[in-house]
């Protein structure tokens, strides 16, 4: 008798269910893309398992979306129901209408804070409005002062390695994007790059790690479920050390903020600091609440630098040197033109270098159009939207645009959209604004695009003319080119093998002016 109360109450369950979401339902049958729904657990199943599998996960789903007319496909993640876009057009009427991101992203905010990625609109707003000056035009400068001091002090550190086999380039990268990105907006020396295995970059790594699996798995999503496992009390950890580490940043700041307004007002000196505005002092000055941003606040918004700044530019790198030693030829270009712009010098880039960089700035574009460290991103459908193809998007859904499939999609990038192929950043315009977004598009895209661009050109401009980059030693593949690199998703899509290669030192002395 009880089970059967039991199989009733669920079937009556699911009827209810449907009723309640028949016009969600209709919307999902008009996307139809082949893939098998499940009742109450929806598409999660295609999550099951790794970081790996959450990556190939959202490959599918992309390339299920391509396979529509419209560039989209549906997607349940338990009971919450996601169009899936891989449609240029579509994405960009999305984000510039729907600015609040999805419910879902919410569970990263135990690990980083209600930052202004994640943060609500109201929230978002005016903390963006502070974070513009940081990355403007002005303070570009003084970073690339920043980035060639970093760049020198990796090469120093690949020359121990360079010519003794196969090494993880990662790990080299995300040392030099964290000293970057700690000294321009934190005016922090963290020395991760020569301090190996920096417990920071650690704590990070693994926080960010730990969010992704959660995002993705509908099993975890339940405070009361996830609160009493294992992994709960190791994300905690990580963020209980990350946000200890930075608070202390906070504290050492104000004081030093306070004493320096101090002895200006005894000296009676009303000279501006000639050294530029960290983005910790424009917060901590900021009229934020009643008595400026309290230290959570402020935390939550460093939290999110680290995440933006950090990850998007070192991932970004590793992938464009995974390129090079995949295409001899497209690094020989690059290096051709490197020699054009710097000859045989080894001197510092300079402001007036970075736009003679043409067919650099394409590789880097055209690496992250098939590597874009962010390959999802999300928004909250508020009310109804009417997309260009007439689709209806229902409030209480949510839409993800999967970025991955957006840079593939033939009908904006043509028969070889898979292809590595540079040049078609320079042989004509994007046919449209939205179908190239590895920073994101719309009114909330990332400020820090020109800041990691810049990062990126520095750093691979010094390693390229001082090392010849080669595919990783003892491959089983003899054609690591055509080899699919194998990618995984925490947060930020990576490499599984870690951005193996090889270095060798080029031949030519070079001689620094």
């Amino acid at each position: 008798m009880l089970l059967e109360c039991l199989f009733i109450f669920v079937v009556v369950l699911y009827v209810c269910q449907r009723w309640a979401k028949r016009d969600i339902y209709a919307l999902e049958k008009q996307l139809r893309s082949g893939l098998r729904s499940l009742p109450f657990l929806g598409h999660g199943y295609l999550f099951f398992g790794n970081n790996q599998t959450l990556m190939k996960a959202f490959q599918r789903l992309g390339r299920a979306a391509i396979k529509n007319e419209h560039g989209l496909c549906p997607l349940w993640i338990g009971t919450k129901f996601y169009t899936v876009m891989a449609d240029c057009e579509a994405a960009d009427f999305v984000l510039k209408t729907a600015l609040a991101k999805d419910d879902i992203m919410k569970m990263a905010t135990l690990f980083l804070g209600n930052g202004s990625i994640f943060a609500p609109v109201p929230i978002w707003k005016p903390r963006r409005r502070v974070l513009i000056p940081t990355f403007g035009t002005k303070n570009m400068k003084h970073f690339l002062w920043i980035f060639n001091k970093q760049s020198n002090v990796l090469t120093e550190q690949l020359d121990k390695v360079a010519g003794s086999g196969t090494v993880s380039i990662w790990r080299y990268y995300t040392a030099y994007t964290m000293d970057s990105i700690a000294e321009a907006t934190l005016g922090y020396q963290m020395h991760a790059q020569t301090n190996s295995g920096h417990p920071f970059l650690q704590a990070f790594d693994t926080g960010l790690e730990q969010c992704a699996i959660r995002l993705c798995s509908p099993w975890l999503h339940s405070d009361v479920v996830y609160h009493n496992l294992p992994i709960y009390k190791k994300l905690v950890a990580m963020k209980n050390y990350m946000w200890g580490f930075l608070k202390e940043l906070i504290d050492t700041k104000r004081k030093e903020m306070k004493k320096a307004e101090k002895n200006k007002q005894e000296t009676n000196d009303c000279d501006s600091n000639e050294s530029m505005t960290t983005f910790l002092e424009l917060l901590i000055r900021s009229p934020g609440a009643d008595d400026g941003y309290t230290d959570t606040e402020v935390l939550e918004e460093l939290m999110v630098i680290m995440i933006a700044g950090n990850d998007t530019s070192a991932v970004g790198s590793s992938f464009v040197t995974l390129m090079f030693a995949r295409h001899p030829d497209v690094q020989e270009k690059v290096l051709e033109e490197l020699q054009q712009v710097f000859g045989e010098s080894d001197r510092p880039v300079s402001s007036k270098d970075l736009p003679r960089l043409k067919y650099l700035d394409a590789v880097i574009k055209e690496t992250l159009r098939l590597y874009p460290p962010v390959p999802v991103t999300t928004r909250k459908i508020e009310k109804e939207i009417i997309l260009p193809s007439g689709i209806k998007l229902i409030p209480g859904t949510g839409a993800l645009m999967n970025i991955w499939a957006i840079h593939r999609n033939p009908r904006q990038w043509g028969d070889d959209a898979e292809q590595f192929r540079p040049e078609r950043f320079l042989d004509s315009p994007l046919k449209h604004p939205a179908a190239f977004m590895p920073f994101s598009h719309g009114p909330r895209n990332c400020v820090g695009y020109q800041f990691a661009m810049t990062s990126m050109k520095t750093v691979l401009s010094s390693v390229l003319r001082r090392y010849k980059i080669l595919p990783a030693e003892h491959s089983p593949h003899s054609q690591p080119s055509i080899r699919p690199i194998r990618l995984k998703f925490d947060l930020m899509m990576k490499d599984v093998d870690g951005f193996q290669i090889q270095l060798e030192h080029r031949s030519k002395q070079r001689h620094s002016y």
